[in-house]
Formats: structure tokens, sequence, C-alpha cells
């Protein structure tokens, strides 16, 4: 018996950061962000005391409505974040609250930009498991609450957002049918968040020297990036005996649109296939390729066999091969 994805739903802001609002902030402009990294716009959660738990809950209402599903009979949360509204309690058992779940187990994966493939494994194990019928798994990410608008070479990169997929048990022709996973730890140093853990408690000075925002040491994530995201998707198609004419789509995680383009070219895909919006949404960490799958549901049909890759900190990253179980609603 294999997992499957049922069902679909997602939420962004409304508000929309364009690239000349931020050449306004720091020293950057359109043509510089478009050109390195593929990004016109991404949505910002505005308002006093909203945290991801805001965006997740809304996302998971929306697949409530899409689905029909009874609420009482979802078993299992699991939120996949990096930016919780609070260390403790977990980001899940607020958005289980606010979305009105009163008989799920919850807990958070914390796996950054591996959120979501990380959390849809775990999630289908436990449908595997065969103790479990259905089981959300909603990725929520308020990137814009650890970037910091004085760094122009990270600020550009990230925004916000939600989305949600109910799993439930199918046969074992559809679902997800095989995934990957890989951590290099050496590569923690350049892609973290230095305080507000154990090690590294808030202090002023910590403040001030903006240690308590996201610290990116771009070029060497972007070589490890490009690298093992694109060998991995690849190694996931020849591994399942996947063509490139067998592979309907490919949804990568959405970091950057150089890092994308080598996956694609890796594959040997033509670029049609593959699903981007980095260029609306930016990085949204482990919520973008949730938030593909929710914008563009209506494309998929049943039987479609789609390959997911995404890179993080950690570093982290890891690939699915999943066949789509349902048509267009």
């Amino acid at each position: 018996m294999n997992a499957a994805i049922t069902g679909v739903g997602g939420y962004v802001p409304d508000y929309r950061q364009t690239n000349e609002e931020l050449s306004k902030m720091v020293d950057t402009s359109d043509e510089w962000i478009m050109s390195h990294v593929g990004i016109k716009e991404r949505r910002i959660l505005k308002g006093e005391n909203q945290g991801s738990s805001v965006m997740g809950a809304a996302a998971v209402e929306d697949l409530v409505k899409k689905t029909g599903v009874n609420k009482d009979e979802i078993e299992v949360l699991i939120c996949a974040t990096t930016t919780p509204d609070h260390v403790f309690p977990n980001c899940s058992s607020m958005i289980s609250y606010k979305a009105g779940l009163k008989n799920a187990f919850v807990f958070d994966v914390s796996a950054a930009c591996c959120g979501f493939i990380e959390a849809l494994e775990v999630g289908s194990n436990f449908i595997k498991s065969g103790k479990y019928k259905k089981v959300v798994v909603v990725a929520a990410e308020k990137m814009s609450s650890i970037t910091n608008y004085e760094d122009r070479t990270t600020c550009p990169l990230f925004g916000d957002g939600a989305a949600a997929v109910l799993l439930e048990p199918c046969g074992d022709d559809m679902g997800v049918m095989d995934t990957e996973y890989h951590v290099d730890g050496e590569g923690g140093q350049y892609l973290y968040l230095k305080t507000c853990g154990s090690a590294y408690p808030v202090t002023e000075e910590r403040v001030r020297n903006h240690e308590h925002q996201l610290y990116q040491k771009g070029p060497v994530v972007y070589k490890f990036a490009v690298t093992n995201m694109a060998e991995i998707a690849a190694r996931m198609m020849e591994r399942n005996n996947l063509k490139s004419e067998d592979v309907d789509w490919f949804i990568p995680h959405q970091a950057n649109l150089r890092i994308i383009d080598a996956a694609v070219q890796r594959m040997q895909l033509p670029y049609e296939k593959t699903i981007i919006n980095i260029d609306k949404y930016g990085n949204t960490s482990g919520a973008t390729i949730a938030i593909c799958l929710w914008e563009n549901e209506k494309k998929f049909k049943k039987g479609d066999n789609m390959i997911f890759a995404a890179f993080g900190a950690g570093f982290l990253w890891g690939s699915v091969y999943l066949k789509w179980a349902y048509d267009p609603k």
C-alpha cells in the first residue's frame, strides 16, 4: 500500500513586495535580482502577531473546503517549518487549533528548504503503517521574519506562504513511489540562523549584529545546491527507469532560477515540464514545492509521473518520485 496525495490547499499573503520596493531599501535593482535569481516579487505577511501558523491554518482550511474531508477524521498533522511562531509550543499545535482539528496527533519537522519533502516522507510512512488513514502535511514559512532587510544579497530572495496536502491510502501503482535523502552537516556553517537556539541565546549585542536573522554564504550554497539538487533528481529518474519522456512534471525547490535550470538540463527534460513560480513568490523555503502543487493542481492528471527535488540548510537535499492520484476537480 502506498500513500497518495488526494487534495491540495494553500495560502499566500495579499501583500506583494516588488523589486522596486526593495531597491529603495538596499542597493539593488530589478535587473540585478531578475538576472541573478529570477524573482520579480514575493508575498509578505503583514500585521502584528501574525506568524506561520496563520498561513498554515488558512492552507489547511482551504484543503478541507476543497476536499470535503471531515476535520474530525484527520488523524495526523505534520507541519514543515523553519519559522514557527515560537520555539514552543510547536507550530503544528497552533495550526490544528486555529483550523479546528481536534483529533489529530501533531508535530513539526524542521528541515529548512527540504521541509515539505521530508514531512511528505514521514506522512506517507504513517499511511503505509496501516494505522492512519488521513494525514495532512502542511508547509508554512514566514521567511520575512528572519530576513535582514539591510543585506542586499539575501533580502531579495525570501517570501512568505503556506500549502497543505492530504495523504490517504491507495494501491501500489499510485502515490509516493520512491524517496531519497542526504545530509552533509559540514554545510551547516554556510546557511543558518545563529541566535535564538540553546547554543547562542538572544542578547542585545547579537541582535545588533543581526545574528537573529538568516545568514548565507551565497557562493558556497549555490555551488552545493546546483550540483546536488540536479544529481539527486536525475538519479531518481535513473533508478526508477524513467526517461525524460516518462516524466510529466518536475517540481523543484524554488530557490534560484539558475539552480532550477541546471537540474532541468541534467535531467534532459523539456522546460515546459518544469513547474516554476519563483518569479511570483520568491523562496518560501520548505513551502515552495507545496505551493507549486497548490497553484498548478488543475494541470495534473491521474497517473502523472512527478519528480520533486530540494536542497537546503543543513546541508540537506532529497528527491521524491510520485504518481499523481486524481484528475482535475
